[in-house]
């Protein structure tokens, strides 16, 4: 069945150039800027979480370049055993940082933990317990990685 995003050998978004790689151009969250930036000293203060509480994580932001600019750190999570599948990377949280030369920033990030929930096949919200991953990053395709529990 073509067209509907499945080829005719049941393999979902098989590109038929062979020649040019099957990902996107620009990750989500890419952007450019005039400095650069580096990520370090991830730390998930909670990583364990009730279904009702809140994940905290901080990360540490630095401007490694000669100019001041501004950064967007974004917060992506992967539920690992959900009963349903779940996308490889969800934006959870983000926050802009503006920094001068040589200066960094540690940033405190708060997920309430409903956030990490979705609708199961009985159309009912839900956050299910176990193992997640997690990113800090300035996009979709690179960053810091963590982990935690919904217990």
């Amino acid at each position: 069945m073509e067209g509907a995003g499945v080829t005719q050998f049941g393999e979902p978004f098989k590109s038929r150039y062979i020649d040019v790689p099957n990902e996107p151009l620009f990750a989500f969250g890419f952007g450019m800027s005039y400095t650069t930036f580096a990520y370090r000293n991830l730390v998930v203060e909670t990583p364990e979480i009730a279904p009702d509480g809140e994940l905290l994580v901080t990360v540490e932001v630095a401007n490694t370049g000669s100019r001041a600019g501004s950064e967007i750190a974004q917060l992506y999570v992967h539920d690992l055993v959900a009963s349903v599948t779940r996308p490889v990377r969800e934006l959870k949280a983000f926050q802009r940082v503006a920094l001068d030369a040589g200066e960094s920033r540690t940033l405190r990030f708060a997920v309430p933990a409903e956030s990490l929930g979705f609708t199961g096949p009985d159309m009912r919200r839900r956050v299910e317990p176990g193992a997640f991953a997690l990113w800090v990053g300035p996009s979709s395709a690179e960053g810091l990685e963590g982990a935690f529990a919904v217990r």
